[in-house]
């Protein structure tokens, strides 16, 4: 990870590699510079994998604990597994730092929260679905430029044709769940985005994670109560915490050090395809044509926006400047 100062403070293109990060000790030469715009784009989609195989997994691991009492189990282990691996430095940050890191946890606990809460009254495919809607929005609202707006377009029409054209079936309240978490996914790539800014390495997600957890245990607690401490789900409850926070949040946060906002949020619209994927391998969810049409819209707005970012970063970096849009 880089430093604050060698982040950009506002969505920018993927920059030439040794600008955008210094401490990766990466050459400045043409060819690397590609491969530095390409390096983001295979973080984001391995975390979209694990995170969709560890939702599907949760949603087995509902029965025993309930949906709050899931993500306590996600958000705790992963602040464990996070506080251990990056022992992060609680010294030396500015109030503003910490605020980051607050409304940053706050927010990852709300969007776990109501994810969760969806998928206990949904079907994941179409929770995802719903989710996917705040990170597109954000696309259109981040981008300054035309033909992200297209990408943005058709990947809204791939997730609508994934949900079967329409939402009326599905119960209110887990729509109403998933939206809000979209909404909260949206505030999680800015957030993501400032605290990876702000902290060292992954020192912000591990903090950011433990007040998460902090702040999701009473809830946990009075539905779940001592369901929590069975050992196998604790075990079942640690391999949905590596699936669905260390390693995604992790991936993402280091993708975001080198992607815009915009098109880090239109790159989620292959979240639908991979969790329609878990849900047929892991839940016996099997894919009709219109979802499979949905999926090769979804992928083909993901490949699209990631050509627009990879030609625009070869052009920059022929320009050698660094831009923040337009």
């Amino acid at each position: 990870m880089n430093t604050p100062s060698a982040a950009p403070s506002s969505p920018a293109p993927a920059a030439p590699a040794t600008a955008s990060m210094p401490t990766a000790g990466v050459p400045a030469a043409g060819g690397p510079r590609r491969r530095g715009s390409l390096g983001p784009v295979g973080l984001v989609l391995a975390g979209g994998i694990s995170v969709q195989f560890g939702g599907a997994l949760a949603v087995t691991l509902m029965p025993r604990v309930g949906a709050l009492g899931v993500v306590t189990l996600r958000l705790l282990v992963a602040a464990i597994v996070l506080l251990a691996v990056c022992r992060p430095k609680v010294r030396g940050h500015s109030r503003a730092d910490w605020g980051t890191v607050v409304v940053f946890g706050v927010t990852m606990a709300a969007m776990n929260g109501l994810f969760y809460q969806s998928v206990a009254r949904i079907p994941l495919g179409p929770a995802v679905t719903l989710e996917v809607l705040g990170p597109l929005a954000l696309s259109v609202l981040a981008s300054r430029r035309a033909v992200n707006l297209v990408w943005a377009g058709l990947a809204l029409c791939g997730v609508f044709l994934l949900g079967g054209g329409g939402f009326s079936s599905l119960d209110p309240t887990g729509v109403a769940f998933a939206l809000g978490a979209g909404a909260m996914w949206a505030a999680y790539i800015i957030f993501s985005a400032r605290t990876g800014r702000r902290f060292p390495q992954a020192d912000g997600l591990a903090l950011a994670m433990v007040v998460a957890a902090v702040a999701f245990l009473p809830l946990g607690i009075v539905e779940s109560g001592s369901k929590l401490l069975v050992p196998t789900t604790v075990a079942l409850g640690a391999a949905v915490a590596v699936l669905s926070s260390v390693l995604p949040y992790t991936l993402e946060l280091l993708a975001l050090r080198r992607l815009p906002a915009s098109t880090f949020a239109i790159m989620m619209s292959l979240e639908p395809a991979v969790a329609a994927t878990a849900g047929f391998l892991v839940l016996n969810q099997a894919l009709s044509a219109t979802e499979a049409l949905a999926i090769a819209l979804v992928i083909a707005a993901s490949m699209g926006a990631v050509r627009t970012q990879v030609g625009r970063g070869k052009a920059k970096g022929l320009e050698g400047e660094l831009g923040t849009g337009g």
